[in-house]
């Protein structure tokens, strides 16, 4: 019987993640460009008096944390504070027409799951397809789902984070065969503390 329990477990693990997943993915493209004009002197000496009316929904996810070339965010879901650490694709090859955004996210909840690895690809995979992901030259092993992808074993996949410089990832393409992606390193161990300190476990 425990072969079926673990399946079990993996199909729910599988849908908190997904639905973590895409409920960011709504925000991350407004996330990025609010961190690239916070950056900027103009917006520093333009800041309306008045934070604009999403800032205060807790349901909106924000950045609370700039390290290297990672983002920390959090949002409030069902009640719980949910915390991010995400990045986007440095290299991608070759290019995609028509292809979303490539980003590689960590999610932290206080009541679990922890450190839970996701990808999008920027487009649907198909069914079946294979996924191969590394860090350095490390294998680490997701699974497609949709238009998404999930590290079967995140606290492998944060740990050999912690680790490395580069995530490189292979993705099937009907367009384009076989896709390469590259995700920088660069401020992920201060972004991941960050949200494992905002989100702690209960």
């Amino acid at each position: 019987m425990r072969p079926v329990k673990a399946r079990v477990d993996r199909g729910s693990l599988a849908v908190l993640q997904h639905r973590t997943y895409v409920t960011l993915m709504r925000f991350i493209p407004a996330l990025i460009c609010l961190t690239l004009l916070s950056a900027s002197p103009a917006w520093s000496q333009t800041k309306p008096s008045t934070p604009p009316a999403t800032q205060s929904d807790p349901s909106v996810p924000k950045v609370f944390g700039r390290f290297g070339d990672w983002r920390a965010a959090s949002r409030t879901e069902a009640g719980q504070l949910v915390c991010y650490a995400y990045t986007q694709a440095s290299k991608s090859t070759p290019a995609v027409e028509g292809r979303a955004s490539v980003t590689l996210t960590v999610t932290q909840r206080p009541l679990g799951p922890r450190d839970a690895v996701s990808l999008s690809p920027g487009f649907a995979y198909a069914a079946n397809a294979s996924l191969q992901a590394s860090v350095d030259a490390v294998a680490v092993d997701f699974y497609p789902d949709g238009r998404y992808a999930f590290a079967r074993d995140g606290k492998v996949a944060v740990q050999a984070f912690l680790k490395g410089n580069a995530v490189h990832t292979r993705s099937p393409n009907a367009k384009s065969g076989t896709v390469t992606d590259s995700f920088s390193l660069k401020g992920f161990a201060a972004a991941y503390a960050a949200i494992s300190k905002a989100c702690p476990p209960k």
